[in-house]
């Protein structure tokens, strides 16, 4: 049978009219769309909610992964807040509570990211790949401080918090944003540096005679800092040139303990016995009166807490599986935290002092 042909009638042309009322529909949503998005972009922190109470934030790392976990300061309450395959570590609470700046190995390799006080809302703060490392908030929350690893050398970075703007400050490691925004102290050839961030000046804290200083963190003042010290000097081997490098035997690194010291240099206080294992990483509590800080515990580092008035220690983190190390802690008190939008009552360079009301 031969085919019959079948008369499909053409589109009935449209209005002019009503061609531009679509188009102009058609972009209207597109626009409405995008702007929903930019306003959900830049309102997703003002839904981050702070802790109502004090929180200790922490890694907690095994033989598969690390993690980082939220706990009361008395240790009880342990919650992991990340869940994820990925190595999350190097927690900082932002000055308000509301967000956690960490690192994490999530895309290619370690950078720095921000979640939400519950671990929620991840997300990277640089488009480029950089390997970046141990982050601090300044005080305003504003921006932040980092190492960051390139080649063979390690610098000492600041950025906007929306990781558009950055800056290389020096060779360094172990940044620590002051209180009072002015300064900032990292390590370098086994020394504490302070870095005025006005004036570019930098001076060591203690010049003469103490050597593997490491580790500093700034009392909620800035008028003193924790850190940790090897009490033992070096001593290379026989034959071992000087500028050679020579492995250095675990067991030396028992005696590196907790000291405080004032931001001018003096008065120079142990406060961790250096009996051993070694302590390291103190961290302030947000009243200044406490530090918690890291000591090796048949072999695995866990999360201890000091009284800076009668010195006795408590453990908070005990090894609830093989292989399990808990560490890098910062704490957050809401009684403590200051608004990061700006106060017309309250200048930068006060800050530390209205902390002290």
């Amino acid at each position: 049978m031969a085919a019959t042909n079948r008369h499909v009638p053409s589109p009935i042309p449209l209005p002019l009219s009503f061609k531009r009322r679509r188009k102009y529909m058609d972009i209207t949503k597109l626009f409405y769309s995008f702007g929903l998005i930019l306003v959900c972009s830049s309102v997703c922190n003002a839904w981050a909610k702070a802790p109502k109470t004090a929180k200790i934030v922490f890694t907690s790392a095994d033989e598969i992964s690390r993690e980082i976990y939220l706990m009361n300061p008395d240790g009880s309450g342990q919650v992991n807040i990340t869940n994820h395959p990925a190595d999350d570590l190097f927690p900082a609470w932002s000055p308000t509570g509301e967000e956690i700046l960490f690192v994490s190995d999530r895309v290619r390799m370690r950078d720095l990211y921000l979640m939400d006080a519950d671990g929620e809302n991840v997300r990277r703060i640089f488009r480029n790949h950089a390997y970046r490392h141990r982050p601090t908030w300044s005080p305003d929350g504003k921006q932040i401080a980092y190492e960051q690893i390139e080649g063979d050398e390690r610098f000492i970075y600041t950025a906007t918090i929306d990781g558009k703007h950055e800056e290389q400050i020096g060779v360094g490691v172990q940044p620590a944003w002051s209180p009072n925004i002015q300064e900032l102290a990292f390590c370098r050839q086994r020394r504490i540096v302070l870095l005025n961030l006005h004036t570019r000046v930098e001076k060591k804290l203690r010049p003469d005679g103490i050597a593997w200083q490491s580790k500093p963190a700034w009392s909620p003042t800035s008028d003193k800092l924790a850190f940790s010290w090897i009490l033992q000097p070096i001593e290379p081997p026989p034959g071992v040139l000087p500028g050679e490098r020579f492995v250095i035997p675990d067991v030396w690194f028992d005696n590196e303990t907790i000291f405080i010291i004032n931001r001018d240099g003096t008065r120079l206080e142990q406060i961790v016995d250096e009996a051993g294992p070694e302590a390291i990483w103190p961290t302030w509590s947000p009243d200044g009166t406490e530090l918690i800080y890291n000591q090796q515990v048949r072999g695995y580092f866990q999360l201890f807490k000091i009284n800076l008035a009668n010195r006795v220690p408590e453990q908070l983190t005990h090894t609830e599986k093989a292989l399990q190390a808990n560490t890098l802690a910062d704490w957050f008190d809401p009684a403590f935290a200051l608004p990061v939008s700006p106060q017309p009552q309250l200048l930068t360079t006060t800050w530390a002092e209205v902390k002290k009301k």
